[in-house]
């Protein structure tokens, strides 16, 4: 704990040059962050400084010490309920208090959390069900309905009829024992990402991967004591846990999360700028959207601004910087990993780049091809003594194909400058992002082929205004069915119904597929290749 403690207060205080050279990775062996960290030190010393404040449709707040206690009434409460360290609890709430006493109730008892977001379709929970292996499930009332079956224990917040009441957890005891010490390389959550392969990979992280691997991401976002922080991001997803639980919670920040049910661009300026807001992370389709207004009316006491989930547009971080004399910085990291690279608060921002690599982070890039290493290639992380302490385990049941030669392989190709500044290229396969979800293209596709009208099909990221991206199929038909605005609509609605909104196809094209000789799709020409007799959903839906 006290290396821990050590390396935190380092990065607090050091300048970018000297936390990139003298960072050194805590370690840990014995290490519980919910109770070592959170309830050991920021409670102890913080108690009624304000850990997490929720405002919007499910307004709430808490102090480190109110949390704590809190937490520990639920821990008590799930033990009593069966839950054992080790046990799989799917955790499928929204940006609501019980998720963040879930989530340290988890860790202090030792479960291993599953994150899922609510805009899972039923097909999508029962598979994670089954290969996550899950114990428990605790999820809100309105979503029980698409849970089945199954000896899980089913815990919902709100009324779920035989599902059992969260809220009896509050009539537990908020003083809590361990059953015993938790050590650093046990298993703490397992993520579900999207991959070419026909199922979703399981990423495994442990309680020092993302606790305090994470120490990498708070140094990027330029978190101090006392900050208030607010993120926008969708429950469920890694960037979730990276900015609105360890990232703030390393530094001593307060989690401020803007719940709503539609995004209004003015709303969240005026949430920023009521709760006098430090430190901001979105997304950029969000600063894609900010834009749109006029920035100057908003006087902000923001300190310091990020992005993350695709390069940023050097116009939007022209027009905050003109409005609010802040420079938005960009940064990447994976659900693999915490924070690898970014331009780091007080550095110089090359419009493009990623910046450099983050303390703790040795960032090598290799030529796909040959493995040779140089100034163009795949973004790789040695699994050496420079392994950094934000690496996944691996994945869970899962293929090697990643850890290979030394080097864990990201599978992002990028470019580096004589200054150090890495700059994104694109994806060495054929996955894509859109509106900062990762989709895969093989995923949908497969979907798409369960229509009787379609044949074959490719799914590419089409550009978007607001999104960067948006799926895009090209589908080759089965016989009899018709090129026209009918057979379109047919599929858009399949679709609708089979995929979660955020992995909807967007726009639809008919026509022969490109191929290889040995009969793969060339997507790679799809991703170029000019609209012809597009149709697009939004339009089919008037």
């Amino acid at each position: 704990m006290s290396e821990f403690r050590a390396a935190r207060d380092f990065l607090l205080d050091a300048d970018p040059a000297t936390a990139r050279r003298d960072f050194r990775w805590p370690h840990l062996e014995g290490f519980n962050w919910a109770l070592d960290w959170f309830d050991g030190v920021l409670t102890a010393e913080t108690p009624d400084a304000v850990a997490l404040k929720i405002v919007g449709s499910r307004p709430a707040s808490s102090t480190f010490a109110e949390l704590t206690a809190r937490s520990n009434q639920v821990a008590n409460w799930l033990r009593g309920q069966g839950v054992r360290r080790g046990d799989r609890i799917l955790l499928m709430l929204g940006n609501q208090a019980e998720l963040w006493e879930s989530v340290l109730a988890a860790m202090k008892l030792g479960a291993v959390i599953i994150p899922a977001t609510t805009l899972l379709t039923a097909k999508d929970i029962a598979e994670r069900i089954e290969r996550g292996r899950v114990s428990h499930v605790i999820a809100d009332a309105a979503d029980a309905g698409k849970f089945g079956d199954g000896d899980h224990t089913k815990i919902a917040v709100g009324d779920a009829g035989s599902w059992l009441p969260y809220h009896d957890a509050y009539e537990a005891s908020p003083l809590f024992t361990p059953d015993a010490p938790t050590r650093s390389g046990d298993t703490l959550l397992l993520y579900f990402t999207s991959g070419t392969t026909s199922q979703p990979k399981l990423v495994e992280h442990t309680h020092a991967s993302y606790p305090a691997g994470h120490l990498s991401t708070m140094f990027w976002i330029g978190l101090r004591p006392g900050d208030v922080h607010l993120n926008v991001s969708s429950s469920g997803w890694a960037k979730h846990a990276w900015s609105n639980v360890f990232a703030p919670w390393n530094a001593g920040a307060t989690v401020l999360v803007h719940d709503y049910e539609r995004f209004s661009a003015p709303a969240l300026l005026e949430v920023l700028r009521q709760e006098r807001v430090t430190t901001f992370c979105a997304p950029p389709t969000v600063w894609r959207m900010l834009i749109q207004e006029d920035l100057t009316a908003w006087k902000l006491p923001l300190r310091t601004a990020v992005a993350a989930g695709e390069p940023l547009n050097p116009e939007i971080i022209d027009q905050v910087d003109k409005a609010w004399g802040i420079t938005i910085r960009d940064g990447y990291g994976q659900t693999e990993t915490t924070a690898q690279i970014g331009n780091a608060p007080g550095e110089p921002v090359r419009p493009g780049s990623m910046g450099r690599p983050l303390p703790g982070y040795d960032v090598v890039l290799l030529d796909p091809v040959s493995g040779e290493p140089g100034d163009d290639g795949e973004i790789c992380l040695p699994l050496d003594d420079r392994r950094p302490l934000g690496l996944m385990s691996g994945y869970v049941g899962g293929s090697s194909e990643s850890m290979r030669g030394g080097f864990y392989h990201t599978g992002d190709v990028a470019t580096r400058d004589q200054d150090g500044y890495i700059t994104y290229v694109g994806r060495t396969d054929d996955v894509f992002k859109a509106s900062d979800y990762r989709i895969s293209p093989f995923e949908l596709e497969s979907v798409l082929l369960e229509h009787a009208a379609v044949a074959e099909a490719a799914v590419v990221p089409a550009p978007d205004p607001v999104r960067l991206a948006v799926p895009k199929a090209y589908v080759t038909l089965a016989p009899g069915a018709e090129a026209d605005a009918a057979t379109a609509r047919s599929i858009f609605e399949h679709c609708r119904r089979e995929l979660a909104p955020y992995k909807r196809i967007r726009r639809l094209e008919f026509g022969e597929l490109p191929k290889t000789i040995s009969g793969k799709i060339r997507r790679v020409e799809l991703r170029v290749r000019e609209p012809r007799a597009e149709f697009r959903e939004e339009d089919l839906n008037q």
